[in-house]
Parts: C-alpha cells; structure tokens; sequence
C-alpha cells in the first residue's frame, strides 16, 4: 500500500521474500551439483535438493529463526537438511558458510530482476525515440534556472531523456554479478577438506550452475560487486527521474506543454488529471541515492567477513532493486503514453515579448552598431517591450539605424534554435 510506484511490477515479485528464498535455495542446490560435478556428492542427493521450492518450506519461520544467528541462512539449511532427509543432509551446504549464500542469492535475484528492468528501459528509449524524431523540429523555450532563455526543441529534449535512459542501460547491462564461495574466511580450506583437489574448479562450477560469474577471489569484504549494482541502479533512478521532473514542470496548468496519456485523479478536486506516473518516479530518484549510500558506506567491511556492514546491506539492496525496477516500468508507460503540445510550446514563445531571441540580436546587431551601441539599443528596447507589452521587432523596428536590417527574422524564435536538429539527428544514431 506505501510503495505503489512498485506496486504490480515484475520487481515486485522478483525481488519478494518468496523470491528471495527461492534463490538461496537455488544457491545451496548449485552448491550440491557442483560437488556432484566432481564426483564427490551423489547426483541423487544434488536432484534432491534441486526439487525443494520455496513453496515447501515455512519463510515466516525462517525469517523468525533468522534472529538466532543473524540471517536465514542458517534455519535454512536446517530445513533442507530435513527437506532431503538422513542420507542426503550431510551434502547440504557442504564447505560453505552463511555468507557465500546470501551473497549468491542477492545476485541471483538482482540479475533476475534486471532481466524487466532492460526490457523496459529498451521500451522507454524506443518511445523517446519516437518521440524525438517527430518532435525533431517543435520549437518551445528553453528555460534555465526556471525562466525562458533561447528556444530550443522537444525533439533535442526527448532526444537528451532517451540519451540518460541509455546510459542507464548500458551501465546495467554491463554489471558483472559473480557467485560468492569462499568458505569460513575466504580460503577455501573446508572445500579442499571435504576432497576437492583444485576448490577453484568447484567455484567455477557453482558459478556456472547458477548463470553468475566466476569470481576471481571471494568477496565477503571486497564489495566492488555491491557498489557497482548500487552505482548502475543508482543512476538509472536519477535518468529516469531526470524525465520525470521535466515532464512535472511541463504539465503544470499553465504551462501545458506536455501531459501524460492518461492522468490520475484527486481525491478532493474533481477537475484534476495529475501526472502520477511522473511523479512516483521522481520520488524513487529521490529515494535511490540515500540507499546507495548505505550500500557504499558497507563497503568499509572490516576483516575477512564483517559484523554489520554486510547485514546493512540486504534491505536497502533490495528495495532499491524494486524501486528501480517500479521507476523502469512507469518510465515506459510515461514515455509510451506522453502527449505532446506544439501549439502551447509555440505560443510561449511569445511571453516574453521576443526577448527570447535576444541573444542572437546582440550577436547580429554588434557588427551593424558597435557591440556597446548594440547591447544598449537592445536593453531600452526590451524595457519598453516589457513596459509597453509590445513585440521586441516593433520597438526595434523605430530605430532608425536598423532600417535595412531584416528585424522579422531575426526575431522569429523558430529560427533561432542552433544545431538542435542537428544534436537530435546525432543522438538517435545510438543504438
């Protein structure tokens, strides 16, 4: 009920209490296969364990039994050793401590929950695409520090989203997300124990059951792989929410240059479509950074395997997983479903009487008047433009001085957009 930007999203359900259990389940089944692999667990107590599910097994107990050791790790083997009975439980967990777990288990449910994410993202860049090339040339004013500045181009704006939208794509994409097994204290002393003559080829093994990557050390206190999936999720929460915020400013009553396909309603005001879909991603930027935060502060782990730093880690990674993943599905509706204004864009141009282009008109006019001479003409001219409500190009066009030049032109804001066709030709070459 308080987290509706996630709410019916496929990071909702990948990234639930069932999920999780059913990836540290498939972790500690990898584990037996691996080791059946080198002949030194039978493939029958492997198929034994790869049968249970999340559905056998009781997670409100676990969670419960979990404050026992300090994570359900441990209940969890309990279980499956009870799961798979007598002959089978010794091959339960064999060499492995709580952490390798947990770890491959958050990385199984992170690449699980990032297979939607993509595909939204994917989504969200073709719709913007769309968006910038048939907007390549509607002209609205570009505002900086709120106000009106030159003109600009939707197209060359959805063109910038869908470039943040791809960053983001890309960073995700490139996640390397390795399995974790390094036993006790990252050794590997229990593996070699219980047989294994090389435990590196049982790493690899474990790895590729699972589809992750082989690690090249184990990780319980070398979290690069936790910081660069808070970094990439991180990121994508703000590119989206770069849109978002965009889109909210655009919708405004009377600005009306943008509205999404299909509003929300108020509770207590009839009349209002609000943008929610924009505005429950921009609450997710604004929450992704403070739980990245706290991913990067864990990676200050102390050890071979740490007292708190790794635990701080569970809750926050994965609510940011599922915000991310609410924020990617929203972004593609919102994209899908955006509604573009062209007459209120165009119409705006105007309110500031032509100062718009002022710019170009101090550029243009220097080598007519002298650049002093010029930006003082401009300046009293924009003062009565503004105090006599009048075009900028008809209190120009008193002035003597500027009898032959072409004063209509230069004033028109459509014709005062620089390389923005340009600059979104070249933005929507990238794949």
């Amino acid at each position: 009920m308080l987290a509706p930007g996630r709410a019916g999203s496929p990071a909702s359900s990948s990234a639930s209490d069932r999920a999780f259990l059913q990836a540290l389940i498939d972790a500690e089944a990898a584990l037996t296969r691996a080791w059946a692999g080198l002949a030194l667990a039978p493939g029958a107590a492997a198929s034994a364990l790869s049968a249970v599910t999340a559905a056998d097994l009781d997670a409100r107990s676990i969670a419960l039994r979990a404050r026992e050791g300090g994570n359900p790790v441990i209940p969890l083997v309990a279980d499956l050793t009870a799961a798979v009975g007598a002959e089978y439980g010794p091959y339960v967990h064999r060499g492995a401590t709580s952490q390798d777990i947990m770890d491959t288990a958050m990385m199984l449910v992170a690449r699980r929950t990032l297979r939607p994410v993509l595909e939204d993202l994917e989504r969200t860049a073709r719709a913007l695409r769309d968006l910038a090339a048939t907007h390549r040339d509607t002209v609205l004013p570009g505002r900086t520090l709120t106000q009106h500045a030159v003109p600009t181009t939707f197209g060359l704006k959805a063109a910038g989203w869908r470039a943040l939208v791809l960053d983001a794509r890309d960073r995700l994409a490139a996640l390397r997300l390795p399995a974790q097994l390094g036993g006790a204290a990252g050794t590997l002393a229990a593996f070699t124990a219980f047989g294994a003559d090389d435990p590196q080829v049982l790493v690899a093994s474990y790895a590729r059951e699972l589809g992750l990557a082989e690690p090249a050390l184990p990780w319980h206190t070398l979290r690069t792989p936790i910081g660069d999936l808070a970094g990439a999720l991180a990121l994508t929460a703000g590119a989206l929410g770069k849109t978002a915020a965009d889109v909210l400013t655009l919708s405004r009553t009377e600005v009306a240059e943008v509205t999404e396909g299909s509003g929300g309603g108020s509770s207590a005001m009839p009349h209002k479509a609000n943008p929610v879909a924009a505005t429950l991603i921009a609450a997710a930027a604004r929450r992704a950074p403070g739980l990245a935060a706290t991913l990067y502060a864990s990676m200050t782990a102390e050890d071979e395997r740490p007292a708190g730093a790794w635990h701080a880690e569970w809750e926050p990674l994965r609510e940011l997983l599922r915000l991310v993943g609410g924020a990617a599905r929203g972004a593609a509706d919102l994209a899908e479903g955006l509604r573009v204004n062209a007459d209120a864009m165009r119409e705006h141009l105007g309110l500031t009487h032509g100062l718009i282009v002022s710019e170009r008109l101090a550029v243009e006019l220097a080598p007519v008047l002298g650049r002093a001479r010029a930006r003082e003409l401009l300046t009293r001219a924009a003062e009565r433009a503004v105090a006599e409500d009048r075009p900028l190009v008809d209190v120009l066009g008193e002035e003597p001085r500027l009898k032959d030049v072409d004063l209509v032109d230069l004033t028109d804001p459509t014709r005062y957009t620089g390389s923005a066709g340009v600059l979104t030709d070249r933005a929507l070459e990238r794949r």
